[in-house]
């Protein structure tokens, strides 16, 4: 990388547009990419001299700010260049992320056809698979040959995103079935496509989840799907690279709410310094919030505290324990309801488990946490007193209810949630902890009277 930037900065020092043209025409269109990312301020002339085709591929797999700051630095031809021949998925992922004011001004430069295909795909939800659908691909009639499907594959697959798949469809456009590139080619010229039909047909709604679409491909191993509405019309395909690219979108968004912060649209380096704290001070403030019913908690204990000072030594220690059990079951859970692993209903399987990794997680800390408590008691006798059992079976007690609880927590939040409408990654690890942090203190002084009271309290 280092010798193409040395290489390129030459170029541009010389000024010799043909050379620099000619260079990077010769460059894959990755190389580029990261070439615009090492000399931001280049970017626009990089895609300025570009062929068209090349100034196309490279620019659809820029982050959207990059894309953002490069076309408000293009020439008025270059920019009518661009979205037009931008493929429909790409240009419409593009317009959706833009200001309205830049949408109008963009849509301007479209030629009439594709202008009528944009305002058509925009006109689909923002999370739909409708967005993402290209209206560019190959149909067949069932009662067509072979011969009559690869001379129709000759005329208009230049056009089509993928030929890897056909698909098949009646007189009123309703999708029959899907039929792979490689069952054409290896059948005789004169075979029907009816005979090539196996009713196998898998198909994704326009008004269906970006989400879902990503579980069906995950499923499916499929690099293209069709996308038809509620009548079975055919209406267009969404391929694999734009599930690829939703699917990194929400996996970054799931990890940033998990963390305990709302989605971050552009990259950390990227946003404005206020728009990031905005982001993150939401969550702090619900979460110091939380926390403040800690101290309310650790209030009404109060006396119990000042009886049996010896119990405040292990406050951090139970809560902490919660905490962490919880946000183990939490993220386990998110996990496995993203990778379809899991769903809503199958919550009593989930509480099942729970219970049982929960109590076997709490006996095995409280075991730790009794044996530590007795072996700090031999060595020095006057640490914990005479009481120092009722101590040790308080703190082992107390472990194994408090992580079996956090483990429960942290399980059915993102059920909850996802029962609710909301989404299962808002259940995030400090959320999880801080209600665990409040629960847990109940718990721990509850099983502290049940043990002590008439000795410590």
């Amino acid at each position: 990388m280092e010798e193409m930037v040395e290489q390129i900065e030459l170029l541009l020092e010389k000024e010799d547009g043909t050379q620099l043209q000619e260079y990077l025409n010769n460059l894959n269109i990755s190389d580029v990419e990261e070439l615009i990312g090492e000399l931001p301020e280049h970017g626009p002339k990089f895609i300025e001299t570009l062929s068209l085709n090349r100034a196309v591929n490279v620019f659809r797999i820029l982050d959207f700010p990059t894309q953002e700051r490069i076309i408000k630095k293009l020439s008025g031809p270059r920019v009518a260049d661009l979205v037009n021949e931008l493929p429909p998925d790409d240009r419409t992922a593009l317009f959706a992320e833009l200001h309205g004011d830049a949408v109008k001004k963009l849509i301007l430069h479209l030629s009439p056809e594709n202008r009528k295909e944009a305002l058509s795909l925009l006109g689909y939800e923002e999370d739909s698979v409708g967005r993402l659908m290209t209206p560019d691909y190959i149909a067949v009639k069932k009662a067509w040959d072979v011969t009559r499907v690869l001379s129709h594959i000759r005329r208009y697959g230049k056009n089509s995103e993928t030929i890897d798949v056909i698909y098949v469809i009646d007189e009123n456009g309703v999708l029959l079935d899907d039929i792979r590139i490689r069952e054409i080619l290896l059948v005789k010229p004169e075979t029907k496509v009816s005979d090539l039909m196996d009713g196998r047909l898998i198909s994704l709604s326009a008004s269906d989840p970006q989400e879902e679409a990503i579980n069906v491909f995950r499923m499916n191993n499929r690099t293209a799907l069709p996308v038809i509405d509620n009548e079975g019309i055919l209406l267009g395909i969404v391929t694999v690279d734009d599930i690829l690219w939703i699917a990194n979108e929400e996996y970054t968004e799931d990890i940033q709410k998990i963390g305990g912060t709302e989605a971050l649209e552009e990259p950390y380096l990227d946003i404005n310094l206020f728009r990031l704290v905005k982001k993150r001070v939401g969550w702090l403030i619900v979460l110091f919030l939380g926390e403040m019913l800690t101290a309310t908690a650790m209030g009404f204990f109060e006396k119990s505290i000042e009886k049996a000072v010896v119990l405040a030594l292990f406050i951090p220690l139970i809560i902490s324990s919660g905490g962490n059990g919880g946000s183990q079951a939490s993220t386990l859970i998110i996990q496995a309801m993203a990778l379809g692993e899991v769903t809503v209903a199958d919550w009593w399987r989930v509480m099942r488990r729970e219970i049982l990794s929960g109590l076997m997680l709490g006996v095995t800390l409280g075991t730790i946490g009794f044996f530590r408590i007795f072996a700090f008691a031999m060595v020095w006798p006057h640490l914990y007193g005479p009481y120092w059992m009722l101590v040790g079976l308080t703190v082992g007690c107390a472990l194994v209810g408090v992580v079996l609880w956090g483990s429960l927590a942290g399980s059915m939040l993102p059920l909850i949630l996802k029962k609710l409408g909301a989404d299962p990654a808002t259940s995030s690890a400090p959320f999880v902890a801080t209600l665990v942090d409040v629960t847990g203190l109940i718990i721990y002084f509850s099983i502290a009277l049940l043990f002590m009271k008439g000795t410590l309290l």
